[in-house]
């Protein structure tokens, strides 16, 4: 796959590179990216996201299964007592008020038993490492049990639990995300951004 020599590279951090086989483009977002996949034309094309990118040009790359985009991943904290729960809700309310998450997301204030309280964050899965260091950035810490990732989500509907509260946290983006014929028009080029 060869990339075309980019004058900021530091500004593609955290976002996607696509590659259509004939060529490869720069600068994608997820949602983009994700609508390119959805796509009976392009629903074979290999995504990698940019992790790190050094002054030379270079690129630290990880690729990204497709089916990543399909999934919703969550990060669910435990506690014994309703007040521990409510605190930790609050605390992640909060956060998102204070520091936009990097991403959509609903939070659950729930109830499995009556000595078993969960909240719980659930988000697009490609945004997993983005939810991680907003959570640790905002210094969100809860005393209880967690348990995180796609397979958690699942686990999580399954249970059915009691929704006590509920709220959806939205995303401030600097980069508007392009969607059908504004986005196709743009795929021959090599940068995106």
């Amino acid at each position: 796959m060869e990339l075309p020599k980019l004058e900021k590279p530091d500004k593609y951090v955290g976002l996607y590179i696509f590659d259509f086989g004939h060529h490869a483009g720069v600068g994608f977002t997820a949602r983009e990216v994700a609508e390119l996949l959805e796509s009976e034309k392009y629903s074979r094309g290999k995504v990698y996201k940019i992790h790190r990118a050094y002054p030379d040009g270079r690129l630290e790359l990880r690729g990204i299964p497709a089916a990543t985009f399909q999934l919703e991943a969550g990060m669910f904290f435990y506690s014994h007592d309703r007040e521990s729960a409510d605190r930790d809700y609050k605390a992640l309310v909060d956060l998102a008020v204070k520091a936009a998450p990097p991403c959509r997301a609903k939070v659950h204030l729930a109830e499995y038993a009556e000595d078993k309280f969960a909240v719980a964050l659930i988000y697009p899965a490609e945004y997993d490492d983005e939810v991680s260091s907003w959570l640790a950035e905002g210094d969100y810490k809860t005393p209880g049990a967690a348990d995180a990732g796609t397979g958690a989500v699942q686990r999580y509907y399954d249970s059915a639990p009691q929704i006590i509260e509920r709220h959806q946290l939205f995303a401030q983006s600097d980069l508007v995300s392009r969607t059908g014929q504004e986005l196709l028009a743009s795929l021959k080029l090599a940068v995106q951004r």
